[in-house]
């Protein structure tokens, strides 16, 4: 008689993470940035202001800047992007809106994650960058008693942390 094998799904950490964090962005040079932890959102939503499409070499592109000029890591520096497209949000208030979308890599736990990232204009919120769903279900646990899980451990060989 011969033997089945069955093939056992690849076993992927999970992480525990709280309802806010920092995050790194190495892409645009940006670390340690302040994100909450949203599994309401589907996609990750980042700050960012003057969006304009352009055309270089003949291929569609997307301009934007990072930030406001008074967080700590605004550089003032305009980014480009080939890899966008547009798509509708529905927002907190329940409005549909356009944003255009961009793949990054986002690190946290010490581990890089290509994820889908939105531009929005978050200048009245607490935290300039939202961590939605696409990217959490990838290995994450959300324990919202918690929180800076991934930057504690970034920096626990370093100083203490409260």
């Amino acid at each position: 008689m011969e033997k089945k094998v069955i093939n056992k799904p690849k076993e992927r950490p999970i992480y525990l993470i709280g309802d806010s964090d920092h995050i790194d962005l190495p892409e645009f040079n940006v670390f340690d940035l302040a994100c909450r932890i949203d599994t309401g959102a589907a996609t990750s939503a980042l700050h960012c202001h003057n969006v304009e499409l352009h055309t270089i070499n003949g291929k569609p592109a997307i301009s934007f800047m990072l930030l406001d000029p008074e967080h700590p890591s605004y550089q003032n520096k305009k980014y480009y992007s080939f890899e966008f497209f547009e798509k509708v949000i529905k927002n907190s208030f329940g409005q549909t809106e356009k944003r255009y979308s961009i793949k990054t890599t986002v690190v946290l736990f010490g581990k890089k994650f290509k994820t889908e990232i939105t531009l929005a204009d978050r200048e009245k919120m607490k935290f300039p960058l939202l961590l939605g769903r696409k990217l959490l279900r990838r290995g994450f646990l959300v324990d919202v008693r918690q929180k800076d899980l991934s930057y504690r451990l970034k920096y626990q060989n370093f100083i203490n942390l409260p």
